[in-house]
């Protein structure tokens, strides 16, 4: 397809002028911006672009939503046009954070610290939760635990308890590999950091209050300075502190040193130095800092539980939609680490259970299947303790059930805090969270169970059925559903045409004998299929990009759904995008924002212009090297809008799929 200037040249005034861009660069979807003044953007200027498939904001950068094939030709234009000069996708990072307040960007840099060591706090979290239930008293018998009641099974907890600690007395070492990696220095660096913080050497954290009361705090002696020897298990701040001054220092270093000697020089000096101040400047002021924050969140909750309930509790579905809740994963590790429990991750959990209570009486409320169904498995992954489905799928989309989630969750706040029920872990939330509850505590925690059900649940339903949105909703979503084309058997990738005429009726097209062809699309990947609201990322949620599906990959292969051409294979390699026979290009796009790997993470076989048959390998991903960098995996397969040839799209009913056996998507084109 030509791209006309006079379009592009739309574009650029839509976004505020050439002037307003301050870097601008695109991924294989859209045009990334980083502009001067947001505010500039004229919307409906843009929204009447025949380029433009859609628009929205993220974290600093404005994004236009182009298409695949087009948005590289659209780019090269606009920098013919503006004169400006060719950036990368972390310049345009780069400017669009400094965009973002420093809370945002605070915010912003715990999310990217904490995400990828979520898998082993929540694995710590589940198995010290198996460990309550071994252990803790008036569980199963009267005033004693199952374990000494059967003391055979003592070592068995012993060793699970061990194991589900490991990650939390080490937490320094999991933070500092993080940490360091988000500073731009050497992960491994990070977890030397991390272990040296909680060396067997230095006197316990959990030890020092009985330490400090006896007087037998173990203290370093530099020429007649005394530094207290100390470790930092369960504290944040001075690992956090730490990894960035080592990250710093080695980045200073590695720029200024010879190549022949870096390796001698960088990280002794790096280690050495980051070390020596962690444990006499670093550590003492952020250990108190952090004991300071600490006992003032402690004591505003104990001087006013039910109001630090109401907000909390109330207010958690809101963190997660703006992002702010990442920040308290920190909050909780320092509370368990400082007080033995933290009273916030209760809360979490009933949060959880309200929104999926909330998206459960939708499915009731709502006619449309496809939505129903949504809403039926979103509930249920929040009720697992994975609420951004329910939320951002349902409740926010209809309004009313995530206020009264939200209602329903201060509500089980308010008791929660007034009871003083603590967490001894996190990582575990939803029905689940239970298990990260003290034992002791359970009852009243089963009662807040109970109202975040009944509550969310109850209002919603309700509410849904006396406003009548059921109806309104049903009569809205089908006239916007897609044209089905009944009785239509395939054998081959492009089947034959369908045997009888259909007449129109509805939302049901006419097809006569004759006058479609059917292109059958199988699943490149092995995985779950789900519908793509279910990805998070507006392009592709909201189908600005085309029709499709989305795949939740089992493994690290993507292999050619049709025998094809490779139409393009994006620069780092996370995108491929195939052409038929007969025209219909499809787009596979591995993971969201997976574009930031620079395709450090993927392995491309094949080059643009290559003939592929079906089944063939297309490229390979590394998942674990995608999930540790906090990425989400699920793949959207796109028909990209603006193919001329295609009467429409009709997605498989999602489920379990296995890579070019299931038919995931139906192509009808044109005679």
């Amino acid at each position: 397809m030509a791209i006309e200037r006079k379009d592009v040249e739309q574009i650029i005034r839509a976004v505020g002028g050439k002037d307003n861009i301050e870097v601008a660069t695109h991924c294989v979807t859209r045009l990334r911006f980083a502009l001067v003044d947001e505010d500039k953007v004229d919307k409906n200027l843009l929204e009447s672009s025949d380029l433009v498939k859609g628009h929205f904001s993220s974290q600093g950068q404005f994004q236009v939503v182009i298409g695949p094939g087009l948005v590289d030709k659209v780019y090269d234009e606009m920098i013919a046009i503006t004169g400006g000069s060719r950036s990368s996708k972390d310049e345009v990072k780069n400017a669009a954070s400094k965009k973002q307040n420093p809370l945002q960007r605070a915010i912003k840099t715990l999310a990217d610290i904490f995400i990828p060591i979520l898998p082993a706090i929540v694995t710590s979290g589940l198995l010290l939760g198996i460990n309550n239930i071994l252990t803790g008293p008036d569980i199963f018998f009267a005033g004693r635990s199952l374990v000494e009641e059967y003391p055979q099974w003592t070592d068995i907890a012993s060793i699970i308890n061990l194991i589900a600690n490991t990650a939390f007395t080490f937490l320094p070492a999991l933070i500092g590999w993080s940490a360091v990696m988000r500073f731009g220095g050497s992960p491994l660096l990070g977890i030397v950091l991390g272990l040296i913080l909680v060396h067997p050497d230095l006197l316990s954290a959990y030890g020092y209050a009985e330490a400090s009361t006896k007087g037998t705090i173990p203290v370093w002696n530099l020429f007649g300075w005394e530094i207290e020897k100390i470790g930092y298990q369960g504290q944040v701040l001075p690992v956090l502190v730490s990894a960035y001054l080592l990250a710093r220092i080695e980045r200073f270093l590695d720029k200024r040193v010879m190549d022949s000697i870096k390796l001698l020089v960088v990280a002794p000096i790096a280690l050495l130095v980051t070390g020596f101040l962690a444990f006499t400047i670093i550590g003492p002021v952020t250990f108190a800092i952090a004991n300071a924050i600490t006992s003032g969140l402690v004591h505003v909750f104990n001087t006013l539980p039910a109001l630090g309930g109401l907000l909390y509790g109330g207010f958690y579905a809101l963190l997660v939609v703006t992002g702010m809740h990442h920040t308290f994963l920190a909050v909780d590790v320092q509370l368990i680490g400082s007080e033995g429990g933290t009273f916030l991750w209760p809360m979490l959990a009933l949060s959880n259970i309200a929104q999926g209570a909330a998206a459960l009486a939708m499915m009731f409320i709502l006619k449309d299947q496809k939505t129903k169904g949504l809403a039926a498995t979103s509930s249920v992954s929040a009720f697992l303790g994975v609420t951004e489905p329910a939320i951002f799928g349902v409740n926010i989309r209809y309004k009313y059930p995530f206020i009264f989630g939200m209602i329903g969750s201060a509500i089980g706040g308010i008791l929660l805090t007034l009871k003083s029920v603590l967490a001894s872990s996190i990582g575990v939330g939803g029905i689940p969270g239970f298990l990260s509850i003290f034992p002791n505590q359970w009852g009243v925690f089963f009662i807040g169970m109970g109202i975040v059900l009944v509550v969310p649940f109850g209002l919603t339903l309700i509410y849904g059925k006396i406003a009548g949105r059921g109806q309104t909703e049903a009569a809205g979503e089908t006239a916007n559903r897609e044209i089905v084309v009944e009785k239509v058997e395939t054998v081959d990738p492009v089947a034959t045409k369908p045997s009888a005429e259909h007449v129109a009726s509805g939302n049901t097209a006419v097809i006569t004998d004759n006058a479609v062809d059917v292109l059958e699309i199988h699943a490149p990947l092995t995985g779950q299929a789900v519908t793509l609201d279910k990805v998070p990322d507006p392009a592709f949620a909201e189908k600005q990009m085309g029709q499709g599906i989305a795949i939740e990959p089992q493994d690290g292969r993507v292999t050619a759904p049709f025998d094809a051409k490779v139409a393009h294979v994006i620069k780092s390699k996370h995108a491929v995008i195939l052409e038929h026979a007969t025209g219909v290009q499809i787009l596979i796009h591995v993971g969201i924002n997976t574009v930031s790997l620079k395709g450090s993470a993927f392995t491309s076989h094949v080059n643009i212009g290559d003939e592929v048959k079906a089944g063939q390998l297309l490229l390979e991903f590394d998942r674990e090297a995608i999930r540790a960098a906090g990425l989400p995996l699920i793949t959207p397969i796109i028909i990209p809008d603006g193919q001329e040839m295609i009467v429409g799209v009709e997605e498989e009913a999602p489920g379990a799929v296995t890579a070019n056996r299931s038919v995931i998507l139906k192509v009808r084109l044109s005679s």
